[in-house]
């Protein structure tokens, strides 16, 4: 009898325990829930560009007036701090969480944003927003995309573009003005990587509206429109363009050349800011999301440098080079049978290596997104500062397709031995197919949809480039040079991009580092480093995300042996979509043991 009433009390103690444990599983979610909903709320409203993303569209069928298309940000410094005190409004409400009762999925929801919110504070703390430009992009450059993003199919909305048009001086005035504060405060971009920066703002700066690539809606406007409307869109629109477009970057030119290259500091590395120490600190933690230091990332760059480089020499021996390392690499830059003789052909070769790899992509995936994708030469006002190729994703809720663009100028600096690496990074299987997953994920909240975590998405890309091996390419041993060359590229910023912020390494240190171990032209050297003086810390993703990709994909393979299946590993990979790397981790771990669970 009493061990009968023994099992009832404990019967009803699980029943409590239960109840209780359900209850604040519930609580927690529905709270977690609000502060996303509240959170994108108030993004919407301080931010009306983010109107233009996927998720928008979402929210219009719902009707949620949200915000409009027709006003740009406000960067004042009183905004700035409002959005301060907001962050970390919610990132107290955050931390009265109970983890332990949230979902699997709400768990990764939960890590994913609590970062975000982290990375923001932190970003307005350090005031990074003084410096809204880099040798590589600034506000300035970006913009052109609202004619790509926004809708374009009744009157009004052609209404709302010019009136946001019209909102540029005012927003370009609220970037200058933080600008000035960061050279009264010694936080500016380094004088030394802002030689010909004035040309990514000039080329804005027209004498003819039609000239202009704000003017590009305009010569595509609906038939249903009648022409008189047509006229007076056409009309008002030049008006904008001229008055308010040319205007504001013709007033960042003035203070750009006048003001800012004149003023800004002679020091290179970040650290050399104030608080730099501990600011390119947060940078190496917010672009590797995890805690390294900067002395370790510089070793883990060394110890790259030096395998990889032995690899390369096994290569020379293979073609039989007369010569030593810098010869070889002299040879490489100098010979013309590695240069394509015309843009066109250039292209032509980029989409036939893109093509051929498509139909390699089933041994490697089992779930592939539906997107598609063109390759294009990078637009020509943008394409002497811009990358070798860069990949772009399709208008949200348009009709287009992702565009893996070339740059076909200055032809002599684009190898074509190159061109493999360089198209398995940025078009398949790497950005495009990773970007378009994360795209058609289903049932993640907004912050998740299009998501773009550094360290996870160019690790995975420098990962594609690896994978290229195991498709069946590289058989050229110049191109497998290449892709050696391009792997060293990105072992070489751990090395460089440490040593100028963290060590004190000279530009010309830098320069000469990089093209003394990698097959890059001295050309694309230069703007390299000029891209990681200006951008601390961005580029140790590439290598430090390859790495855990590779390690983690080592400890599946030990873990299943011959159960192991790439094509699962690489679904696992990629279809939770971008997430930091210890999020990562834990994913791959838990497919590892429900893949054990499943086997027995």
């Amino acid at each position: 009898m009493l061990f009968y009433k023994s099992d009832k009390l404990y019967g009803l103690l699980f029943l409590f325990v239960s109840f209780f444990n359900f209850n604040c599983s519930l609580n927690n979610e529905t709270e977690l829930n609000k502060i996303f909903e509240e959170s994108l709320k108030f993004q919407l409203g301080e931010n009306p560009l983010y109107s233009n993303h996927e998720f928008w569209y979402d929210l219009q069928s719902k009707d949620t007036p949200y915000s409009i298309n027709s006003n740009m940000p406000s960067m004042r410094i009183e905004d700035i701090n409002r959005r301060e005190i907001f962050w970390k409004k919610i990132n107290e409400r955050l931390l009265k969480i109970n983890f332990d009762f949230l979902s699997p999925t709400q768990k990764i929801n939960y890590r994913i944003f609590s970062r975000m919110v982290s990375e923001r504070i932190n970003d307005i703390k350090f005031k990074s927003f003084l410096m809204p430009i880099n040798t590589d992009s600034g506000f300035h450059t970006g913009l052109i995309r609202i004619q790509r993003a926004m809708p374009f199919n009744t009157i009004n909305d052609y209404k709302n573009y010019i009136l946001r048009l019209n909102e540029f001086p005012r927003y370009f005035d609220d970037q200058i003005n933080l600008m000035r504060e960061g050279l009264r405060l010694g936080i500016t971009i380094s004088k030394d990587v802002l030689d010909d920066y004035e040309l990514t703002i000039s080329a804005y700066i027209v004498s003819d509206p039609e000239q202009s690539l704000f003017f590009t809606p305009f010569k595509e406007i609906p038939k249903n429109i009648p022409k008189s409307d047509r006229e007076e869109l056409i009309m008002n629109g030049s008006k904008a363009i001229l008055n308010s477009v040319v205007k504001a970057y013709g007033d960042l030119f003035d203070f750009f050349i006048n003001e800012y290259i004149p003023g800004a500091r002679i020091s290179l590395g970040a650290s050399q800011m104030p608080n730099g120490v501990e600011y390119y600190q947060f940078k190496v933690k917010q672009f590797t999301t995890l805690d390294y230091t900067p002395k370790e990332v510089h070793q883990i760059g060394l110890n790259e440098v030096a395998r990889i480089k032995n690899e390369m020499k096994s290569i020379i021996d293979e073609v039989g080079f007369k010569g030593g390392f810098r010869e070889f690499l002299e040879f490489l830059r100098m010979d013309k049978q590695f240069y394509a003789k015309s843009s066109d052909e250039l292209i032509k070769e980029a989409t036939f290596i893109a093509k051929n790899m498509e139909g390699k992509l089933p041994s490697l995936f089992k779930k592939l997104p539906r997107m598609t994708y063109s390759v294009l030469p990078v637009p020509n006002e943008i394409a002497p500062k811009y990358t070798a190729g860069r990949y772009v994703g399709p208008t949200p809720g348009s009709a287009s397709s992702g565009r893996y663009l070339v740059n076909t100028y200055n032809l002599n600096s684009r190898p074509l031995y190159n061109l493999e690496a360089l198209t398995f990074h940025e078009a398949v299987p790497g950005h495009h197919l990773q970007i378009s997953i994360s795209d058609e994920m289903q049932n993640v909240p907004f912050f998740r949809k299009g998501l773009y975590i550094g360290v996870y998405s160019e690790g995975w890309s420098l990962y594609s480039e690896w994978l290229g091996l195991e498709a069946g390419f590289y058989k050229d041993p110049y191109s497998n040079f290449g892709r050696l060359t391009y792997e060293m590229w990105r072992a070489c910023r751990l090395v460089v991009d440490t040593g100028i912020h963290a060590f004190g390494w000279s530009r010309e240190k830098s320069i000469e580092y990089l093209a003394s171990n990698t097959a890059l032209p001295i050309h694309e050297c230069e703007t390299e480093i000029d891209r990681y003086i200006s951008w601390p810390g961005q580029a140790l993703g590439y290598k430090i995300g390859e790495l855990k990709i590779k390690e983690l994909r080592q400890i599946a393979q030990e873990e299943l042996g011959d159960n192991f299946d790439v094509r699962d590993f690489h679904d696992v990979v990629l279809w939770n979509g971008s997430v930091p790397l210890d999020v990562l981790e834990d994913l791959v771990y838990q497919w590892i043991k429900s893949q054990k669970v499943s086997r027995k």
